[in-house]
């Protein structure tokens, strides 16, 4: 039974607000380390120099954002008890187990980003290059237990509830049997790529069209470049199992990412148009696609809106939005990345500015696809905290000054922005080495 909580909406914006900000973190967490050592092992096989001062100074950008981590990540596990105490009081036996497994990764992460950073001429090259793995582990492993989580809330298993309460639990089984956690976290892997990737390409795509077109800005370029554009049309083929996997098991989210009010037999798909709370008025209707999309066939039976009472239902409109807007942006960043690998492998020389401004704009475009589909995750869950068991108001505190908090947490984020922007900007700054160039041609002709 729910508390009497009169602040209910701000408290689950609080909760998304911190998740905005951490989640695109999460994604240099996970990809950005490998992009990092892939730099290093570059220069260790071949000698060049161009590749060992690159992979130091985005070296120094993991650590500027793995501190941010720290904050924002801390700040997100305190509001997850503040916020939300039932919910940790009934459940937290289930998956406390994926929280403490995370903990330990982060740990790992800690140490070795500290010896990796400040370890590049305290160390033997190998050494150093080996120091960096833990850390691309750690941050694949420490995603993975948190996405567990995550993925048994939509999917809740593994105990006996008893009184509202689990009983007879098997965190395990909950938390790595269960049907909805591969694919969601295979599709953030994928997405963490195209984020790191088009971000970092971004940056120096603008540098192509300013006149900076150095050896160091190529490389940098093509490194961040091809990882993105090999995940972004993967994502496609793995977004599709994702959907696939909501279909059978979250079928009402289902029903509100594409506004199809009552069950269906052979359903159609409309893009874009608006939920009048009956059906997609001003959409692009295309019969049966909604069919064949879900599950392959085009006059497989969709369960509508309706199999729920109106409260059981999530809000139709931000779902759809959210979801709409992720498939619309990574269906072009998969084409932009797809025309990219053509023009590589047919054009190594240069590329058209058209598509260096496609790539400029494909940076913040795929942090708006990730925040998109983590909406589409979320709100499309809704009312329900943990799904079918748990709802979101029989969870919250019924603390009243939540306000206060939301504000005061809205600054500090604000702050930290700013702080991290001129972090970043001064790194940015920090000059090459003037003959690094030389350097690099001489390492490249045998002279290095």
């Amino acid at each position: 039974m729910g508390v009497n909580q009169h602040y209910l909406y701000e408290a689950r914006q609080m909760q998304a607000l911190s998740l905005t900000v951490h989640i695109p973190l999460v994604c240099f967490g996970i990809a950005f380390p490998v992009l990092v050592l892939f730099a290093e092992y570059r220069y260790l096989r071949t000698g060049d120099p161009v590749y060992r001062t690159l992979a130091q100074r985005w070296s120094r950008i993991m650590l500027a954002l793995f501190a941010v981590g720290v904050v924002t990540g801390t700040i997100l596990s305190f509001e997850l008890g503040l916020l939300w105490p039932v919910w940790m009081q009934d459940f937290g036996n289930v998956f406390g187990l994926g929280f403490t497994l995370e903990g330990f990764s982060f740990f790992v992460e800690a140490i070795f980003v500290g010896i990796y950073a400040y370890g590049w001429d305290r160390l033997r090259p190998w050494a150093h290059f080996w120091c960096g793995i833990p850390i691309a582990i750690a941050g694949v492993t420490g995603s993975f237990f948190v996405l567990s989580v995550n993925g048994w809330m939509n999917h809740p298993t593994g105990f006996t509830l008893v009184d509202g309460r689990a009983t007879d639990v098997h965190p395990w089984l909950a938390l790595f049997d269960n049907p909805m956690f591969w694919s969601e976290y295979t599709h953030m892997y994928f997405a963490a790529y195209i984020v790191c990737g088009f971000l970092m390409a971004a940056v120096y795509a603008w540098a192509f069209l300013h006149g900076r077109r150095g050896r160091y800005e190529r490389v940098a370029f093509g490194i961040s470049m091809s990882a993105a554009s090999v995940a972004a049309p993967l994502q496609v083929i793995v977004g599709d199992w994702a959907a696939r996997d909501v279909a059978v098991y979250q079928p009402v989210k289902l029903a509100a990412m594409e506004g199809l009010a009552s069950t269906t037999r052979g359903a159609a798909e409309h893009l874009l148009g608006w939920y009048n709370g009956h059906a997609v008025v001003w959409g692009i209707e295309v019969p049966r696609l909604l069919s064949i999309l879900a599950f392959h066939n085009p006059n497989a039976v969709v369960q509508g809106l309706s199999i729920v009472p109106l409260a059981d239902q999530p809000p139709v409109n931000v779902v759809r939005f959210a979801f709409q807007t992720m498939v619309g942006i990574g269906t072009l960043l998969a084409l932009i990345g797809l025309v990219y690998l053509f023009l590589r492998f047919r054009r190594r020389d240069s590329l058209p500015r058209w598509l260096l401004y496609g790539i400029v704009a494909a940076g913040p475009l795929s942090v708006v696809a990730l925040i998109a589909g983590w909406i589409t995750t979320e709100v499309g869950r809704q009312p329900w905290i943990v799904y079918d068991v748990m709802r979101v108001d029989a969870a919250v505190t019924g603390a009243s000054d939540i306000p206060i908090g939301y504000g005061t947490l809205s600054v500090v984020y604000l702050i930290l922005a700013v702080i991290v922007f001129f972090i970043l900007r001064r790194l940015a700054r920090v000059p090459l080495p003037p003959d690094l160039d030389l350097l690099a041609t001489g390492a490249l002709m045998g002279d290095g």
